[in-house]
């Protein structure tokens, strides 16, 4: 990170900048073999579905949707 860091790059030191922001997470990432990013992408699905249906219907209806999603999801 320090050698990236000389290079001057604004790009790549933006990208320094939220590694050390968040380093303890990088560490774990790397130390550990586990991952929550199946939760992380249904909770990115959903509030995009939310966010498509917003003001168009009713919770019940954006529940039934997102529940229908994952069901054709598991059966594929």
């Amino acid at each position: 990170m320090e050698k990236a860091k000389k290079l001057g790059i604004p790009e790549i030191d933006s990208f320094i900048c939220g590694l050390e922001r968040d380093l303890d997470a990088v560490r774990n990432a790397i130390k550990y073999e586990y991952s929550n990013g199946l939760a992380e992408g249904s909770i990115n699905k959903l509030k995009v579905i939310k966010r498509v249906m917003y003001g168009r219907s009713s919770f019940e209806t954006l529940r039934i949707k997102t529940l229908r999603l994952e069901k054709m999801r598991l059966l594929n």
